[in-house]
């Protein structure tokens, strides 16, 4: 993906830079709430004058348009749900270096020279506490006959935090969990919010692998829902933010990183119910430390991205 994709040069962006006015809009792509996007952009225009342009979908999609735009690429700053977008494209040369100053509370597994996290979601199971269905405690509890057809799980392929759950599961048991959940009439349901929606609605009893954070704030606004951790470990999804180098507007794109790492820009983060990327802001949900993760090879994982997508869609069929 992205082969299509050209660099600008620095002495065009240089020209482009003098030429231009003080402050021009920022672009910025994201796999995050809409929500949250929305905050932070109307927080920091308001600070700073500069306007954001936003465009929110899924991973894929948001993968989608970048690639779209090879020729003419647009985009100034990409948050997105997988930290392998960062790898990638630190790899391929297409980030800008930029510490900012606000990430000094920031972990160091969650920044590198080119990204930081903008917060952190970690993936569970959703189950409707209306259901009729026992409470679960582990991912095999969705396997046994209480669950049978009443289960989600979201389609890795479209979700970047799925996959990394899919393959780090897949990868204990050769996808045993896997084609046992299928047998008990699991399904792969769209997206996040699509494998959550029936559930919500009481449709289905729980999603396999839900992002925390939608199911918190579903709870939050009364729904009978609740967020499920299981002992055995999960996954975390620390969301990346990087300045491409192709932006004609660095400097304005550095400052909204700020503005994002700030007091007032991780509050907003930590009010969409996701763990803040800073250490010393608080947040009134589970953290890192409360959870037990999962060991894996991150690497490894995504070097098998193809093949582990190519098992779920033998294992639960499809094109």
């Amino acid at each position: 993906m992205f082969k299509s994709l050209k660099k600008i040069t620095f002495g065009v962006f240089a020209a482009t830079l003098m030429a231009g006015v003080a402050h021009a809009d920022i672009t910025v792509y994201t796999a995050g709430p809409q929500g949250l996007i929305d905050k932070l952009s109307a927080g920091f225009t308001q600070q700073t004058g500069i306007k954001v342009n936003v465009f929110q979908a899924t991973t894929g999609k948001v993968m989608a348009r970048i690639e779209a735009e090879a020729a003419n690429p647009v985009v100034d700053v990409l948050i997105s749900a997988s930290w392998d977008t960062a790898t990638d494209f630190a790899k391929r040369g297409w980030l800008v270096s930029y510490t900012s100053p606000n990430a000094a509370k920031v972990p160091d597994f969650l920044k590198t020279d080119t990204a930081v996290a903008q917060g952190i979601s970690a993936l569970g199971i959703a189950w409707n506490t209306k259901s009729g269905t026992p409470k679960p405690t582990e991912w095999t509890d969705l396997t046994k006959p209480e669950y049978k057809d009443l289960v989600n799980i979201p389609d890795p392929a479209q979700s970047g935090s799925s996959f990394e759950l899919t393959a780090a599961l897949a990868g204990q048991d050769d996808f045993k969990l896997f084609k046992e959940l299928k047998d008990n009439g699991a399904v792969i349901a769209g997206a996040n919010a699509e494998a959550l929606n029936p559930v919500l609605q009481g449709a289905k009893a729980a999603v396999f692998g839900a992002v925390d954070y939608i199911t918190l704030n579903a709870k939050e606004k009364g729904e009978n829902i609740e967020v499920v951790f299981p002992t055995s470990g999960t996954v975390i999804a620390p969301r990346p933010a990087m300045i491409l180098n192709w932006s004609k507007n660095q400097d304005d794109a550095k400052k909204f990183i700020d503005y994002m790492l700030s007091d007032e820009g991780q509050k907003l983060v930590a009010d969409q119910m996701l763990m803040p990327a800073r250490s010393d802001v608080p947040a009134s949900r589970p953290l890192i430390s409360d959870l037990k993760l999962l060991k894996y090879d991150t690497a490894a994982v995504y070097g098998k991205r193809k093949e582990t997508l190519k098992q779920i869609t033998d294992t639960f069929g499809g094109k």
